[in-house]
């Protein structure tokens, strides 16, 4: 078996103590920088795929671990969507130049989106994979129970049974209240650049209507849809992966599918 390169850290200013782990590799532009989900790592399939398709193909590439996640620093009940985009930033800017190309998964591709309005200048291009963008606001809050809203309020979080992890997923009020100050959905949402999206309509988490919503938002930027009819919300199939794959070699050399 392979073994796995040991992490780098980052340490970026402001809070004493923070570090965020990081793996990547320079290459030609644009970069290709892998923003994951709520509770994932920079080990996980698809960055791990992604990771091996951007070197063979010559492209720089960067993944990370927000904090609270995988390697890096941080307790995750502690911290927020606003929290996260802070890391986003600050390691894009401090490992990476030039052109980027940012691919979200999950909650990965709400930090894109906001990322991309920071960063518009440096946009080359943008794949979503089961994008959630607001889904603190737009799919945790309306389905909250009775039971969970009074949690809530006398202690400050929620746990659900995960089909991912043997722990449960944790929601914090912090988290729900700070998501509402971060919400893209309730406007135009200015990207500058091609997006290409791709959807399972088979997603338990994340239904397929979520992302033709995103669509409704998105503005004449080049903007492609791919509704994939038996995917699911990890699109981690070798299908998946080769779709992926794809999309982002086409953005890569500029050239995204219609």
């Amino acid at each position: 078996m392979q073994s796995q390169p040991n992490a780098e850290f980052f340490s970026p200013s402001g809070p004493e103590g923070k570090r965020l782990a990081w793996l990547g590799h320079t290459g030609a532009a644009p970069t290709i920088v892998f923003l994951g989900g709520y509770r994932s790592d920079m080990r996980g399939t698809k960055a791990e795929r992604l990771s091996a398709t951007c070197a063979k193909a010559g492209l720089g590439f960067l993944r990370f671990d927000y904090c609270g996640h995988g390697e890096s620093s941080g307790q995750f009940a502690d911290l927020t969507i606003s929290d996260w985009l802070e890391d986003a930033a600050d390691i894009v800017s401090a490992r990476t130049e030039g052109p980027l190309l940012l691919v979200g998964s999950s909650m990965g591709g709400w930090i894109a989106l906001l990322l991309a309005q920071r960063m518009r200048a440096r946009m080359a291009g943008m794949l979503l994979l089961a994008p959630a963008p607001d889904f603190t606001k737009r799919l945790v809050e309306p389905s909250l129970t009775a039971a969970e809203c009074r949690d809530l309020a006398r202690q400050g979080y929620i746990e659900r049974a995960s089909a991912y992890a043997p722990e449960p997923t944790v929601y914090t009020k912090r988290l729900l209240d700070d998501g509402l100050s971060q919400c893209v959905l309730d406007g135009p949402v200015e990207t500058g650049c091609p997006v290409h999206i791709i959807q399972g309509m088979r997603d338990p988490d994340v239904p397929y209507t979520h992302a033709l919503e995103l669509v409704s938002h998105l503005p004449g930027d080049g903007v492609t849809l791919t509704l994939v009819a038996d995917g699911d919300h990890r699109l981690s199939r070798e299908e998946d992966l080769h779709r992926m794959d794809a999309a982002v070699l086409d953005l890569a050399a500029g050239k995204a599918r219609g």
